[in-house]
């Protein structure tokens, strides 16, 4: 399994005085002006740590760049990045593009919509990345509550995580199987690694990441970190059908490459309101192979 650490291990003036290279943070962002103005708020107060605090807007029409900019951050419209290869093709193929224009040589991904994004995320994700060495990958691990209202249910957000991404990597990669949230997508990685990857577009991003990193840079480049709670909206479950499948699509095709799985179609997805769905998900290459 990979290293696991808590964010209590990374206080800040430790890792102000271990940083010895310049920082990106990335926040892809779509019409999240409830929330981004408080959480770059959040990543600019964290005494310089982060050289670059960059939000991918995807045309939000609610003010999300407007707000981001006016907190700080440095705001790139995701359509301006790669534009020769059409629009965008969801998160993933916006994280894809983003290595385009971010500075640091250690990057972190947080999710925009998270309401009041905790430091322990930027503190404890970045940590093992500039104090252990080796470890080139890390993931964010926390407790997810399902929210309805008022009524709130620990542990019960998460849903396509643990009915599906964890049962898979359970089945097909065991080593991954103790990271606790393979679809999370609060991560960092050193950007020489992620240069050497492909990305997976739309809800494919997380989990074809963590598979790819394995393979690419083994176990012992990886590690998690337990960052405490993380609250953001919930989609409706009939959504979630569309990520799952996605998912699935995902690891069978991983295993096909590998040898390991038959040449399967999986068709267009059926959603429980009778619609059909093509889901086939696009990848995005390494982005070190474009620029030989």
């Amino acid at each position: 399994m990979p290293a696991t650490f808590d964010h209590s291990d990374f206080p800040l003036e430790a890792l102000l005085e271990a940083k010895r290279e310049p920082l990106s943070v990335v926040l892809p962002a779509r019409e999240c002006a409830s929330t981004i103005e408080a959480n770059v708020t959040t990543l600019l107060g964290l005494e310089g740590l982060y050289d670059q605090v960059l939000v991918l807007d995807a045309a939000s029409e609610d003010g999300t760049a407007e707000l981001a900019g006016a907190a700080g951050a440095e705001v790139v419209q995701e359509s301006t990045l790669r534009p020769e290869l059409g629009r965008v093709l969801g998160k993933g193929d916006a994280m894809w593009r983003s290595l385009e224009v971010v500075r640091g040589e250690v990057v972190l991904f947080l999710d925009a919509d998270s309401v009041d994004l905790p430091r322990e995320f930027a503190l404890g994700i970045l940590g093992p990345l500039v104090t252990v060495p080796g470890v080139q990958f890390v993931k964010g691990s926390f407790e997810r509550p399902f929210t309805a209202g008022n009524e709130s249910v620990p542990a019960g957000g998460g849903r396509v995580n643990e009915l599906m991404a964890r049962p898979l990597l359970s089945a097909f990669y065991p080593e991954l199987a103790d990271v606790r949230q393979p679809l999370a997508g609060e991560m960092g990685a050193r950007r020489e690694l992620l240069e050497q990857i492909p990305f997976g577009t739309g809800y494919a991003v997380e989990i074809a990441m963590l598979i790819d990193v394995y393979r690419h840079a083994g176990l012992d480049a990886m590690a998690q970190v337990t960052v405490g709670e993380r609250r953001q909206p919930h989609q409706p479950l009939i959504e979630l059908g569309e990520m799952a499948y996605v998912v699935l699509q995902v690891v069978l095709e991983r295993l096909r490459r590998e040898g390991r799985g038959a040449d399967v179609d999986l068709g267009a997805f059926h959603r429980a309101d009778g619609r059909r769905v093509d889901l086939e998900p696009v990848e995005r290459p390494a982005a070190a192979s474009l620029a030989a």
